[in-house]
Parts: structure tokens; sequence; C-alpha cells
């Protein structure tokens, strides 16, 4: 028994060591980012770097935010992570439903091909698309790129919106429409309000991964590029301080999700039913 308590004790102490690893192996970049974005221009070529910016300063943020194209780019982005957020809602969500609540032929088929749509890359992918925006006179719009981050997106609304659904029991629409509801009513009634959380958390998964995506952005626009195609496009010529506010200007969206998301997160794959 003391032998076993030994190994549960060592188990537990080698899971903890392994979580602070990863922990500061994913932070540690974001509060260098940190740090150098508020400090001065000058301080960011300081070495070694100190542990807290000396002074606080915005002066690197504000020379980012002024920077030609910074702002147009930050709306682009703002613009076709909303649409292509919208988009992959009304179509992925019934989908979503659909899997969720049908057993019909092909369903096992179709949840794979959902899956193996993840396995190309987004950059094989975006040059056969670029000449076929480029026939169709839809090349460096913002819709054809919200269209694109939309089918990127889909996937993966499917199949959360899917376990969503199906952690809300079927039993509970059954009795509603026994009560007087119709399938549709049902649905709106009963199973919506549950399922909410979890579906507003995938959207705004959605709205996250379309702001971050870069390589369809790239290929996909000159003139009308989203705020991560600009910084990638000018790290080449762009001077230190430039990059780690661009880098910090891209980031924050994700960690303020990140902040008021975190207890909806569980939903994301629905609740356990016995």
């Amino acid at each position: 028994m003391k032998k076993a308590h030994v190994l549960r004790k060592l188990s537990r102490t080698g899971t903890y060591v392994i979580a602070i690893l990863l922990a500061i192996w994913v932070l540690f970049p974001i509060y260098l980012i940190a740090v150098m974005t508020f400090s001065t221009q000058a301080g960011v070529y300081i070495f070694p770097k100190p542990l807290f910016p000396q002074p606080i300063s915005t002066e690197t943020l504000q020379f980012f935010v002024n920077s030609t194209g910074v702002l147009k780019s930050t709306l682009n982005s703002v613009y076709v992570a909303i649409i292509s957020m919208v988009l992959a809602i009304i179509v992925g969500a019934p989908a979503g439903y659909a899997l969720a609540r049908f057993i019909f032929p092909g369903r096992d088929l179709y949840r794979l091909a959902v899956v193996s749509t993840r396995s190309f890359p987004t950059v094989i992918l975006s040059v056969p698309l670029a000449v076929t925006f480029i026939n169709w006179g839809m090349y460096d719009s913002i819709i054809s790129l919200a269209l694109v981050h939309t089918a990127i997106n889909l996937p993966f609304t499917v199949l959360i919106t899917s376990s969503v659904f199906a952690g809300v029991p079927k039993e509970q629409e059954e009795a509603a429409q026994t009560l007087g509801c119709n399938g549709v009513s049902a649905v709106i009634k009963v199973t919506m309000p549950q399922a909410l959380p979890g579906i507003a958390a995938a959207t705004l998964f959605n709205f996250v991964g379309s702001w971050n995506e870069v390589f369809a952005s790239v290929i996909l626009t000159v003139r009308n590029r989203t705020l991560p195609a600009l910084v990638m496009a000018s790290l080449s010529v762009s001077p230190l301080p430039y990059r780690f506010a661009g880098a910090f200007f891209i980031l924050l969206p994700s960690l303020v999700f990140m902040l008021f998301i975190r207890k909806y997160l569980l939903n994301l794959w629905g609740k356990v039913v016995k």
C-alpha cells in the first residue's frame, strides 16, 4: 500500500511538472511579446531583456497602430471574421443538429468527410482558389476571403455543434411536442437555450480562427489585406518594434476571447448523458 501511495504521488508530481512546463512553453512567448510591446522603441533593442518594461510605454504600440495600412487591414479582418463567423454558424449548426438527431445512410461517412477536409493544408488550396477567384473576378475581395474562411471553419463548426446538440436529450424535444409544440418550436424553446452557450463558444472560436488565419489571406488579397496578412507581408522589411507590437495586436483578441469564454469551454463538447 505504501509503495502504491508513493507511485501515485510521483505520478501526480510528474503530471504537475509537465503541466507547468507546457504552461511556461506557451506563456513565455506571450509574456515576451507583451514586455516588448509596452517598452519604448529603443527599449526593444536592449539586451538582456528586463522582466518588466522600463519604463512602461505605449510608444511601440502607437508606432504600429499609426503605421500605413494597419487600421484599414484591422477593419478588413473584423469584416471577414464576422461574415465567416455568421455563415459558418448558419450552415454548420443545422448540419450539426442533423448529425446529432437523425440516423441516415452515410452519416458516418459524412462525418469522416467533414473531418478529412482538415487534412488539406490551406497553403495548398490557396493557389487554385486564387486562380478560380481571378477567373470569376472575385480576387482581392473581402467577400471571397470570407467564403474561404467559412469553408475552413465549417468542419469545426459542424463537429462541435453536433456534440453540443447531442448533449441535449432528445426526449426533452419529444416531451415538448406532446405539450403542443411542433418540431421547430420544440428545438427553439427547449434545445436552443441549453445548446446556446456551446454554440456561442463555437461562434467565437470561428471569429478568432478567421482573425488569425494568414496563409489564404496573403495569397488571396493584395490591396485589401487582413491584419495578419499585412504583418506577414511586411516582416522582411519591418523593424523589431513593428513586429512585436503587431504580434501583440493580433494576439489580443484571442486572449480576451479565452478570458470570457473559459467557463463555456466544456460546453463545446456537449454534456455527458447516461
